[in-house]
């Protein structure tokens, strides 16, 4: 199982599951979908689906053309309703409960985010055990045991939005948005902390602000919390997810 990302900013999000078999799930659909045909040799016949975190456009801007190209997307209902969008190949999850979609096996939980309905992800498959993403929320109420790997967001570094935001390098407006909206360091801290992480074998920091955040420095701190290899995603990043070697 390899994870392929495409996209992991405010310019646009991308995250592909690629099995063993070729088979793929995609997490957002937030870049221009040239890039993904690219990606994928102009080929889509192995997407089994894709998933849609909330209706902010660098996460969701190419939906209507995932959906022309007959790719089965799903999202929350809040998030379906705010799209205004029908297609009979959009499927709404409700939270809390597995769905199938193709050999993977998908739950959607409650995140937090200055959006309707936003949600997070829990991703099973044989070859990568259990899989969480949680993207765009600065908080998650839950705990998750037997995860194998981490896909969470680490967008800023509170002592970096303040000094930002003293030296009017971003709005007042902007620093009480992120502080209300995405997840911070030490919050994602304490998040992991909170877990379970005897099975984890990768953790990847999600969406990083451009001018908020520290790649090194977060990767340095995270890895001395957990002792996990830490891997900051980006444009053109691959992960081996595979819990065991094929």
């Amino acid at each position: 199982m390899k994870l392929k990302i495409l996209g992991s900013s405010s310019s646009g999000n991308c995250y592909l599951f690629q099995t063993i078999d070729g088979e793929i799930l995609i997490i957002e659909c937030g870049i221009d979908v040239r890039e993904l045909k690219k990606t994928l040799n102009f080929d889509f016949s192995d997407i089994a689906g894709c998933l849609v975190s909330h209706e902010h456009g660098d996460h969701s801007k190419s939906l209507q053309k995932m959906l022309d190209s007959g790719i089965d997307c799903y999202m929350s209902e809040g998030t379906k309703t705010v799209l205004s969008i029908e297609h009979h190949r959009v499927h709404v999850m409700p939270k809390l409960e597995r769905i199938r979609i193709g050999s993977f096996t998908v739950m959607a939980f409650k995140a937090q985010h200055d959006c309707a309905d936003p949600v997070g992800f829990l991703v099973y498959h044989l070859e990568m055990g259990l899989t969480l993403f949680a993207t765009d929320t600065y908080y998650v109420e839950y705990s998750f045991e037997n995860l194998n790997n981490i896909l969470v967001e680490c967008n800023y570094a509170k002592d970096i939005l303040d000094k930002n935001a003293l030296n009017s390098i971003i709005t007042k407006v902007l620093r009480d948005r992120t502080l209300k909206s995405h997840f911070e360091l030490e919050n994602v801290k304490n998040f992991l902390k909170a877990n379970n992480l005897s099975g984890v074998r990768n953790i990847c920091l999600l969406h990083l602000s451009d001018r908020n955040s520290d790649a090194d420095r977060f990767k340095k701190e995270i890895e001395e919390l957990t002792g996990i290899n830490t891997t900051i995603a980006d444009k053109g990043v691959e992960i081996d997810l595979s819990l065991y070697p094929f």
